[in-house]
């Protein structure tokens, strides 16, 4: 298969599974999250049960938009793997290349007014968190390789880093702030590192 077969197949994905998350939202907010099922939902977006399950693990991810994976994400992790230069930094790039590609800013109203609708679907987003959070933590235990510590290493760089996006989430969402998230959180790595300084020249 040529790689532009395989680009309109994965945009034919993407546009599958965007549809789900359409249908998932319409129905939420027409008939409230329990008011329908997934064979329904399957049905208002003309796909199979077979098909919605290849794309989300539950009805709340679909709502979410949180798909299973998506190749674009493969790929980029895949490219953070191979890299060598500095850990932080290579983890940082991988965070931005990420949120240029699953932009959550531009879906924020919607999804604060489905949660506000029904706030028990918080809880199944923090669960998704923390299921992005460990498997972050095992694709940077595996940059780093076997060792002293290393999942201990790779949980506080990944708990590092998630606090700095959410200090630029916040700057984002209720800030407002015109700036870039790629200068927001290099701004903030950059004071964090000054910070970190002096006590590890005190060691």
């Amino acid at each position: 298969m040529t790689s532009s077969a395989e680009s309109t197949r994965d945009q034919r994905k993407r546009r599958t599974a965007r549809a789900l998350t359409d249908a998932a939202r319409r129905l939420t907010t027409a008939h409230g999250f329990s008011g329908f099922t997934v064979e329904e939902l399957c049905a208002e977006a003309g796909v199979s049960r077979r098909t919605f399950f290849n794309y989300f693990e539950s009805k709340e991810n679909a709502v979410f938009g949180f798909a299973v994976i998506d190749s674009r994400q493969e790929e980029l992790e895949a490219a953070f793997l191979e890299r060598s230069d500095d850990l932080l930094d290579d983890f940082v790039r991988l965070t931005i290349d990420r949120f240029s590609l699953f932009d959550p800013i531009e879906q924020a109203a919607e999804l604060f007014a489905i949660i506000e609708q029904e706030p028990r679907l918080l809880r199944a987003a923090f669960e998704q968190q923390e299921k992005h959070e460990r498997r972050d933590v095992a694709l940077v235990s595996r940059r780093i390789g076997e060792g002293a510590d290393t999942e201990l290493r790779a949980e506080v760089l990944v708990h590092s880093v998630g606090a700095l996006v959410r200090l630029c989430m916040e700057q984002l969402l209720r800030h407002h702030s015109p700036e870039p998230f790629a200068d927001l959180i290099e701004r903030r790595l950059r004071l964090a590192r000054a910070l970190y300084a002096p006590a590890q020249k005190a060691q």
